[in-house]
């Protein structure tokens, strides 16, 4: 039981950060497993291979950048809406050991896939909201709060799974109910802008 929720608290962890930081999760866990400071269970250990910790380093870079500057951070968002779904279930199938059966592994990819798009989906709803604002600091500081949080949820799911999966199951509850309303204002946004643009399609 105890082995089950270690690995259901990896893989829900995982995921839940590849929705915000997918290339910092890769490349964090890669160096840490290649370091020696962190045995990587599952099927993991492929992070540290060099060609992965090459690309997901330079992705790295290139994201903290982009996150940083307001309204290009929406943009991409947008890009890695096909990107950060997909990663999250990668994190997920890859967390689970090697002996788990074909319908686990599917299993926890699909659970892994749904996890990183929802949270993809609420912060590039979030950041679209916090560009309206005029100053760019609430964008620095939404960037830096992700930044945190992702490498957090990462340390919580080795740690502390217990309570890592209790607030996933709270994040999830609140996704569920937040995520339409916040969709409708971004809508909204939308509209009022197509409205008061000069150029008319």
């Amino acid at each position: 039981m105890h082995e089950s929720l270690a690995t259901l608290a990896l893989a829900g962890g995982l995921a839940w950060a590849s929705g915000l930081r997918l290339y910092a999760v890769a490349f964090l866990l890669g160096w840490a497993g290649r370091m020696g400071w962190l045995p990587l269970p599952g099927q993991l250990g492929l992070l540290q291979h060099d060609w992965v910790l090459g690309a997901s380093g330079l992705m790295l870079v290139g994201e903290f950048i982009a996150d940083k500057i307001p309204a290009f951070d929406s943009l991409w968002d947008a890009l890695h809406t096909f990107v950060r779904g997909p990663g999250g279930a990668a994190m997920a199938y890859l967390a689970v050991g090697e002996q788990a059966s074909p319908a686990a592994h599917a299993a926890f990819a699909l659970m892994g896939g749904s996890i990183a798009t929802a949270t993809h989906l609420t912060k590039a709803g979030t950041r679209v909201l916090i560009n309206h604002s005029p100053e760019p600091f609430s964008n620095w500081a939404a960037s830096a709060t992700e930044d945190v949080a992702s490498v957090g949820m990462v340390w919580l799911a080795w740690q502390h799974p217990v309570l890592l999966v209790t607030l996933l199951l709270l994040f999830i509850g609140v996704m569920i109910w937040a995520l339409p309303k916040l969709w409708g204002v971004v809508r909204g946004l939308h509209r009022r802008l197509l409205r008061s643009s000069p150029i008319k399609l």
